[in-house]
């Protein structure tokens, strides 16, 4: 479908590209924007052209968090519907099948922070720069925080959320809240080309290990161990699973079918 907020694009690699495109508003959420995200991340989730998604940002940032233009004047029912669909895209990446990276470069600030640290994976430019900054505005970001404490921990998460300061890239690789930094001038080639590597793994395989991982996250340690070794159960009853291992043995590239 047609995007307003958005660009979509599927190359030949089976990596998406998904582009916050409001660049004269720091791509920062709005109603529309939220909502063409959710679409568009549960489309190329039902794509089989698509097996990594990949979030970035036009313009000068990844995404300044929430547009306050239409904050006012709303009950308290109107704001909870409000800052829920801009939450929608950031919680609905832990239940979906594909890989999604956030590519950041410039600033991501509040529900922007939030989308990198829902975001599965996440690679930043050495200029990035990451807050929790609603603080600073008299607001808060108590819902980006959720993903971000997953992310880096409930110490680094509150002083995040508290002092609402940007924090360097090399700073946020350390804390856990990115996998890679690059140089700007390579970031885009070295994401595209990871997300590739990324793409050419068992499909099915990547499908329940994610799927695994974000539904043990929340059991108790030996609940997590039964139910991981049940969803590595169904993974060796696929038809990708054996030619996996007869690829490895033939010492040849593997043939997936997905299933």
């Amino acid at each position: 479908m047609g995007y307003g907020t958005i660009i979509v694009e599927i190359g030949d690699d089976f990596v998406a590209d998904v582009t916050l495109n409001r660049p004269d508003n720091l791509n920062t959420f709005n109603v529309a924007l939220a909502t063409e995200l959710g679409q568009a991340l549960q489309e190329l989730d039902s794509d089989r052209r698509v097996r990594v998604i990949v979030v970035k940002g036009a313009g000068k940032a990844f995404c300044a968090g929430i547009d306050v233009g239409d904050f006012h004047g709303k009950s308290a029912l109107e704001y909870r519907e409000w800052i829920g669909c801009m939450e929608r895209p950031l919680a609905a990446i832990s239940g979906m099948y594909k890989p999604v990276i956030a590519q950041v470069h410039g600033v991501a600030a509040a529900n922007g922070a939030g989308l990198v640290a829902a975001a599965d994976l996440a690679v930043a430019g050495e200029s990035a720069r990451f807050g929790l900054t609603a603080i600073n505005v008299g607001l808060n970001c108590i819902g980006p925080v959720v993903p971000v404490a997953r992310s880096v921990g409930r110490k680094r998460a509150l002083e995040m959320l508290f002092f609402g300061d940007l924090i360097p890239a090399r700073e946020a690789l350390a804390m856990g809240l990115v996998n890679r930094v690059y140089p700007e001038e390579v970031l885009e080639t070295e994401t595209r080309r990871w997300a590739a590597v990324l793409a050419q793994k068992s499909p099915v395989a990547l499908q329940i290990a994610k799927k695994a991982f974000y539904t043990a996250e929340d059991m108790g340690y030996h609940q997590a161990f039964e139910y991981m070794n049940e969803a590595f159960a169904r993974l060796c009853c696929t038809e990708d699973a054996p030619e996996g291992i007869r690829a490895f043995k033939e010492k040849r590239t593997p043939v997936w079918k997905g299933r």
